[in-house]
């Protein structure tokens, strides 16, 4: 999903008599280009084809709206992936960060106050606490980002049932409910913010000097240190981002069920990686998009919903979303070797 330039080398124009013949060659070769170049909005369209020919319910706005309320928690979580991952590292937090936020907030809301806005504030702050440790164990301890945030996972995983005594926090005040299950024009509060979060982290690494220090942190650390970026900010800061996210996610999914389950979120990490890497990005950072993240998102919502309409097993679901995944990985390898070539 990454842009390219294309040098024009004039020795290889052709001569002006095969006039047509070289606009036959340019319409063919921008075709192919733009095939190579979107495979993956080829092969989501190539999945919805095939599940809206399997099925007259996949097709329908109530199963777009459907897919889009499933994909809003995810989406979340994988905007702060990409930013980790364009700095070259990985946040395995996320899941359980989701789990302690969400039951933080249900306790708030069951036990303290039923102010919604209380328990949307004690979300964020936890989500935001566990992304600045990591922040600080990777940016200033140099801890190696996949043990650092594994700690963070499991010492989230266990405060989750440390909140609920090892239960769920049941009972919760319709107000939390609320906060999830309202509409707006249409659209549930977690579509919104969805929408909101993608529009503002694009903005955010597109438009500005801090997104283009994500980049360059990413694509070379010390060259990055070198030019003036102030590297251990921006790694401290990706991290907080993608801890307050985990935590509004959880909020939203606490909200949505009216229970604060502790074990909320487990696996959720792994969808929101994959999110990334089918987008396009790079595992090793300096390389990667917030529009390929929300393809990759949607291809993978898109083939969860079509897979349960066609009500197959959830054994074979895993089978099948894995060959997605390392399918739509090597087209995209591949798709990007050969434009650099």
């Amino acid at each position: 999903m990454s842009e390219h330039t294309t040098e024009v080398d004039m020795a290889a124009v052709p001569a002006p008599a095969a006039e047509g013949s070289r606009r036959f060659h340019l319409n063919a070769a921008t075709i192919k280009d733009i095939l190579i170049r979107y495979a993956m909005v080829w092969i989501m369209l190539l999945i919805m084809a095939f599940f809206s020919y399997r099925s007259a319910r996949f097709a329908t706005a109530d199963n777009l709206l459907t897919i889009l309320v499933a994909a809003a928690p995810f989406a979340l979580i994988a905007l702060g992936q990409t930013l980790v991952i364009l700095t070259g590292g990985i946040d395995l937090s996320v899941g359980s960060v989701i789990a302690v936020s969400a039951m933080a907030a249900a306790y708030v809301a069951k036990n303290v106050t039923g102010n919604p806005g209380a328990a949307l504030l004690v979300a964020l702050a936890v989500g935001l606490l566990c992304g600045a440790i990591s922040g600080l164990l990777v940016s200033v301890v140099h801890v190696p980002p996949f043990i650092a945030t594994l700690g963070v996972m499991t010492a989230a995983s266990g405060a989750a049932y440390v909140v609920g005594k090892g239960a769920p926090i049941n009972g919760l005040p319709p107000s939390f409910g609320a906060i999830a299950n309202t509409k707006v024009i249409g659209l549930t509060v977690p579509v919104l913010t969805m929408i909101v979060g993608i529009i503002v982290i694009a903005v955010l690494m597109k438009r500005t000097a801090y997104g283009m220090q994500v980049y360059a942190v990413g694509g070379n650390e010390q060259a990055a240190r070198i030019a003036g970026v102030r590297t251990k900010g921006i790694l401290f800061s990706v991290y907080a981002i993608s801890g307050t996210l985990a935590g509004l996610s959880g909020l939203m999914l606490a909200s949505r069920v009216i229970s604060g389950p502790p074990n909320l979120g487990t696996g959720y990490e792994l969808d929101a990686i994959a999110a990334v890497v089918i987008g396009g990005a790079s595992l090793s950072g300096g390389r990667g998009s917030i529009w390929g993240t929300v393809i990759g998102l949607f291809l993978i919502q898109t083939l969860n919903n079509g897979l349960d309409i066609l009500i197959v097993p959830a054994y074979w679901q895993k089978v099948v979303k894995g060959l997605l995944i390392v399918t739509a990985v090597a087209i995209d390898v591949w798709s990007t070797r050969r434009r650099s070539s």
